[in-house]
């Protein structure tokens, strides 16, 4: 059976106003009043969100009840979450560039994007079909577009997804295919 998935970003927090590793926080105004597209047979969607609280209240601003799913959670940061990049830049430049550069590097004590990829491919491998809508975070979009296009992890830093930003793929048996729809 096809799965087509609509997966979106959370909307606008703090963190992403000021380019910090997020922590769990709650949108800011901005991102209160956010508008997207989503799937046009909503009704038969099933919806899920991450755990985050900017996950969970997106899905509120978008009028959908979201079943909190643990695998859609955000990369774990480590002691950088709630910290702006310049700042642990300044403070650690070694392990930020190691990070950068580094796919499977770890230096905050949280996860790799090795491991963000991995856990997001054992999402995407238990999907057993119908129409699902995502709520989740830029960095599980992006592994999910690394993983379905087939490239080196360390693609990911070359994908940018903006707040309520996303894609659309659909797919069975391990066979994705990214969609470009209005």
């Amino acid at each position: 059976m096809t799965t087509r998935l609509q997966l979106i970003s959370h909307a606008r927090t703090a963190a992403v106003a000021r380019a910090a590793f997020p922590a769990d926080e709650p949108l800011d105004e901005r991102g209160r009043h956010g508008v997207i597209a989503i799937d046009r047979d909503i009704s038969r969607a099933r919806v899920l969100c991450g755990p985050e609280s900017r996950c969970v209240q997106t899905a509120e601003v978008l009028g959908l009840i979201a079943e909190v799913e643990p695998l859609l959670r955000d990369c774990d940061f480590g002691r950088w979450s709630g910290r702006a990049l310049a700042e642990v830049q300044a403070d650690e430049p070694g392990a930020v560039q190691e990070w950068l550069s580094d796919p499977a590097a770890a230096p905050h004590g949280g996860e790799s994007v090795i491991d963000v990829v991995d856990r997001v491919a054992a999402w995407l491998g238990g999907l057993t079909g119908g129409s699902i809508i995502a709520v989740t975070h830029p960095a599980v979009i992006r592994a999910t577009v690394v993983h379905t296009l087939g490239v080196p992890p360390a693609s990911l830093r070359h994908i940018d997804v903006e707040p309520l930003g996303g894609v659309r793929l659909s797919g069975r048996a391990g066979h994705w295919r990214l969609r470009f729809a209005p």
